[in-house]
């Protein structure tokens, strides 16, 4: 089939996805017949990165694996795996995503973003220093990686380690990203950890606007207001 229908075929679904609407991006894919002439792997391309927008994650899983084991479009493969990895971080499998990482590292794909991601798990595995290695070797590659940077700093406040690093992280990673609630989270929690009760609410209470659902920044808020009694 040639490129240029397809492309008029799916373009629709792509563009709802580019304008963040995962829902109907989503569901357009989805209503695609089963017998209509696309691009496989271009559907389940689309399908796994909506669902793991949506974080609807085992469905997410079932799509990004078929990309990676087709092989094609190395570029896919690679984005694919690194979300494989994120996801198997997120739900617990940590082994599956050590694997994934590692892969990736081979190839030398999003090193920074690689080695961010393999701080995260270290640290779900309550391995503290390989955590710390992971973050700095994520700077060393990319001093502006905003999740190191965010990552760093918040395990150096809950660890206790050199606050004042710690705090000059925070405040470049919520220079980068204002929005960012787990940003905004971990400065008020350095400001927590140096004391600093009122500065610390401010942050996050704009972290707990952002990401109301947040069951980590409500309990950061509430150790705060313990504190200012």
């Amino acid at each position: 089939m040639g490129g240029k229908l397809q492309d008029n075929i799916l373009k629709p679904g792509k563009t709802l996805y580019s304008q963040k609407a995962y829902e109907d991006a989503l569901a357009f894919f989805l209503s695609l017949p089963s017998d209509q002439v696309v691009d496989k792997i271009e559907v389940a391309y689309y399908l796994g990165l909506c669902y793991a927008k949506l974080q609807k994650y085992d469905d997410a899983l079932v799509f990004l694996e078929q990309v990676v084991t087709s092989g094609t479009q190395l570029d896919r493969v690679l984005q694919c795996r690194f979300l494989l990895a994120v996801i198997y971080a997120l739900s617990g499998r940590k082994r599956l995503a050590d694997f994934e990482l590692n892969k990736l590292l081979e190839t030398g794909y999003m090193t920074s973003s690689v080695y961010a991601a393999m701080a995260f798990v270290a640290w779900e595995q309550n391995d503290t220093e390989k955590c710390l290695s992971y973050y700095e070797k994520a700077l060393e590659t990319d001093s502006e990686n905003v999740t190191s940077l965010n990552g760093l700093g918040y395990v150096l406040a809950c660890e206790g380690k050199d606050l004042s690093k710690a705090l000059s992280l925070c405040k470049k990673a919520v220079k980068s990203s204002p929005k960012s609630a787990a940003c905004l989270d971990s400065l008020g929690w350095v400001y927590y950890k140096l004391g600093l009760y009122d500065d610390a609410l401010q942050y996050l209470e704009q972290a707990e606007q952002l990401d109301g659902d947040n069951v980590e920044i409500a309990n950061h808020i509430k150790a705060v207001r313990k504190e200012k009694r």
